[in-house]
């Protein structure tokens, strides 16, 4: 990203990057793909597959009672959506990585927020494995954010700004 960027275009160019990159895969597949459909694409490592998540991360506490299940989710995305902002609000222009691994995060937790408002799920794709061993489908969002905490607990670890 251009240096010229300041900090506040930073986060509306990669977290709307995200959010549109997601909203439109997830689209693609609502559209292309049945309901637990698998399409292979490299055998042994890689398939799309049609999945709807109602739970967090992983499918975890997808069995809870939906109503409460949904609105624990749409609060918990909220917040941490808050709590991002706060975070990027707070940080230096000279952290360029921390900035930009915190607007993935609000981008892919915008996109997956958009999934749980409009469905109640999260429409996940992405099944990676290995043999038989399959990693949970996930989707652009989700992806998202795992590269933005990686940044971010890379940051909290080291406490080195590489980008200074």
């Amino acid at each position: 990203m251009n240096a010229s960027v300041n900090k506040y275009t930073r986060l509306p160019l990669i977290a709307g990057a995200v959010i549109a990159a997601d909203q439109l895969t997830k689209w693609w597949v609502l559209h292309a793909i049945a309901a637990y459909e698998t399409i292979r694409i490299v055998p042994g490592l890689f398939n799309l597959i049609h999945v709807q998540n109602p739970g967090g991360a992983f499918g975890l506490f997808a069995a809870p009672n939906s109503n409460v299940r949904g609105l624990f989710f749409i609060l918990f995305s909220i917040i941490a959506v808050a709590l991002i902002l706060y975070l990027y609000r707070s940080t230096s222009i000279r952290h360029k990585w921390l900035l930009t691994g915190f607007s993935l995060i609000v981008g892919g937790a915008i996109g997956n927020l958009i999934d749980r408002l409009r469905f109640g799920r999260v429409v996940d794709f992405i099944d990676l494995y290995i043999g038989n061993l399959h990693w949970p489908a996930f989707n652009i969002a989700d992806s998202a954010i795992t590269v933005g905490m990686i940044i971010f607990a890379i940051y909290l670890i080291t406490k080195k700004y590489p980008d200074e």
